[in-house]
């Protein structure tokens, strides 16, 4: 049983849309808010943290409801094509309201229901792979979905370099031609999965095959019976069973620290748009130059650094990353203006935050499997979720009512508290085998 490759990067396309998205609305909302409607950092902060406060309900609400869809289209497609219609059509309405004259409470109620229209189609447009992918193929396939995201995001960054030019004031930023831009990159990238994807077509073709395995299933051949090792499965009862205190004492700390580094790191990727221009009056959107230094690195990073994780374990492969962001956040927090150099500590933030994602997740699963899987994995995320709510808000304040120069030493902070707990998870560390192919190692839950 082979990845069918192409249509894996068609489906990835729904993916690339919403990464897309996510990088402007991480970049440029706060930006918009700050200059256009002058709302403080505080609650500049407020706005940023909605997409996750909503994200705990709207994805698994959908995602749940799209399970239990059954149209001429399939599952997912409905979910998918209304969510980006819907999501289009308000992005365009911001495209009038982002101006001084404007309603700051309409372009945040429009904001709302752009947040909304997102988490309609998130959970459904991610669903999609693990439905169209038989059981065996889905590590090579979500590395694939992951690609294609970054690729989304990497589209924005350099629109924003080539398209988006400041005014001497801010205020007066003309956002049109970059909105535009990533309206079409939307709806052309939906537009090639509705029309290349048939859905319900392809999930019969794969059943007939055997390739949607679960529990219970016979397996007439041992390229078939592949499907058991891809399969999480228990002996009954086994769910239930107490978690040692040991263990559970190492799963606390760990989720502890992953609260802690998405704190730090959700801090600069949410305000570093703004602090550039604040600290060091760098303007023309140079930050884009950085954060895209950042992504390329980090993608770049990921196949060495599962071959030093198969070396030296998951634990210490976090600790050196967690230790190569914390010293990069300080250094490039000394600086007192802008210079080509930083864009070296941002490849090595970019480095260091892939060697985490890499392994936290796969640590948390190690760690919960004498227990529910499942739980633990809502679990991570909840903790994840949290910092990204949390930290937009407690950072803003500090950046409103100290200093912006308070936005590094601040990340620096949390990634070290991230490594003190880190340095208490005692289990869930196993140095992983090599992965069968090289696409694999970019298999990441983040």
């Amino acid at each position: 049983m082979k990845l069918n490759t192409k249509r894996t990067i068609l489906i990835g396309f729904a993916f690339m849309s919403i990464c897309a998205f996510w990088q402007f609305y991480d970049n440029e909302i706060p930006k918009i808010l700050k200059y256009t409607f002058n709302l403080g950092e505080t609650f500049t902060g407020v706005v940023m943290a909605l997409d996750n406060v909503l994200a705990l309900f709207l994805l698994p609400l959908f995602g749940s409801v799209s399970d239990r869809t059954n149209t001429r289209i399939g599952k997912r497609m409905p979910f998918i094509i209304i969510g980006t219609v819907l999501a289009t059509f308000l992005l365009t309405i911001l495209i009038v309201v982002a101006r001084p004259s404007g309603s700051l409470a309409f372009f945040v109620a429009v904001l709302l229901f752009l947040l909304i229209a997102m988490g309609i189609y998130r959970s459904p447009a991610v669903s999609l792979m693990p439905d169209l992918t038989p059981a065996p193929c889905r590590s090579s396939a979500n590395a694939i979905i992951n690609l294609m995201g970054t690729l989304g995001g990497i589209y924005i960054l350099v629109m924003i370099k080539l398209l988006l030019k400041e005014a001497d004031d801010p205020a007066k930023t003309n956002y049109i031609p970059l909105m535009i831009s990533l309206i079409l990159f939307m709806l052309i990238a939906v537009a090639v999965v509705v029309l290349t994807i048939r859905e319900k077509k392809i999930k019969d073709e794969i059943s007939k095959e055997g390739g949607l395995c679960s529990l219970g299933d016979t397996f007439d051949d041992e390229e078939d019976a592949e499907c058991i090792k891809n399969t999480e499965s228990f002996e009954e009862g086994s769910v239930t069973k107490m978690m040692p205190k040991e263990v559970k004492r190492s799963l606390i700390f760990l989720l502890v620290s992953v609260f802690l580094w998405f704190t730090a790191y959700n801090a600069v990727t949410t305000a570093f748009s703004r602090f550039v221009g604040e600290v060091w009056n760098l303007h023309d959107n140079a930050y884009a130059t950085c954060l895209l230094v950042a992504t390329i690195a980090a993608t770049l990073a990921y196949v060495p650094i599962a071959m030093v994780s198969s070396k030296i374990g998951r634990r210490k492969t976090i600790l050196i990353g967690i230790a190569i962001m914390g010293a990069s956040y300080i250094i490039t927090g000394m600086y007192p203006h802008f210079s080509a150099s930083i864009n070296i500590f941002f490849a090595l933030v970019g480095i260091g935050w892939a060697a985490i994602n890499v392994n936290s997740y796969p640590m948390v699963v190690e760690m919960s499997k004498a227990g529910d899987i499942g739980k633990f994995t809502g679990t991570y995320y909840t903790f994840s979720m949290a910092a990204q709510v949390f930290t937009p808000i407690f950072s803003g304040f500090l950046l409103e009512h100290v200093s912006y120069k308070t936005l590094f030493p601040y990340a620096f902070i949390f990634s070290a508290l991230s490594f003190c707990t880190m340095l208490m998870v005692k289990h869930g560390d196993v140095k992983p085998p090599k992965k069968e192919k090289l696409i694999e190692n970019f298999d990441v839950d983040d």
